[in-house]
């Protein structure tokens, strides 16, 4: 099984018709911390941290590793996506071994609505297909999260199981090669 590792990881800027996925830099640090303390974005991943643990612990450039892609709108963070592979460990999988790669993403508040999460989810899925050709992505959100179950459709997930992970019924799908929208 290849990683989301050195030898693919950064790619070049990923550019949209309105976005840049790329790598994390220092100026993108005020966002992380802005997107990890709101409690919009915290009500379906555990809460919102407190801003001034955040301002602790977040590093001079946040974020940067393999599978994290910083989304930006005009010069600026909006948001950030990842690819990360699934613990074994954890419910929901499609190959026995696990480890399917794993779309994960968080967006501020202020731009929710707009499509941006459709147009970078997408930009990022083309790009690892073409990286990882063959290999299933996979999606896993609470069934309460209206708003990440229309992305999961639109993105081409389709639903596997449903299962109680973290106190919550959450819904897992997979997209199969060849099968992304935007």
């Amino acid at each position: 099984m290849t990683g989301l590792g050195p030898d693919t990881w950064p790619p070049a800027p990923i550019t949209t018709g309105r976005l840049v996925l790329r790598e994390s830099e220092a100026g993108d640090r005020a966002a992380f911390v802005d997107l990890f303390a709101s409690p919009e974005v915290g009500t379906y991943i555990g809460g919102a941290r407190p801003r001034d643990e955040l301002e602790g612990a977040v590093p001079e450039v946040p974020g940067r590793r393999p599978g994290l892609f910083v989304v930006e709108l005009d010069g600026a963070m909006i948001g950030m996506i990842t690819l990360d592979r699934r613990d074994a460990e954890r419910r929901g999988h499609v190959r026995p071994e696990g480890g399917e790669a794993e779309l994960g993403y968080l967006f501020l508040p202020r731009v929710w609505g707009r499509g941006y999460a459709a147009e970078a989810c997408a930009a990022a899925l083309a790009w690892f297909a073409g990286t990882f050709p063959g290999e299933p992505v996979v999606l896993s959100t609470r069934t309460a999260n209206e708003r990440a179950m229309r992305l999961a459709a639109k993105l081409g997930f389709t639903e596997v199981e449903r299962f109680e992970e973290y106190g919550a019924e959450q819904w897992f799908g997979v997209l199969s090669p060849g099968t992304a929208s935007g």
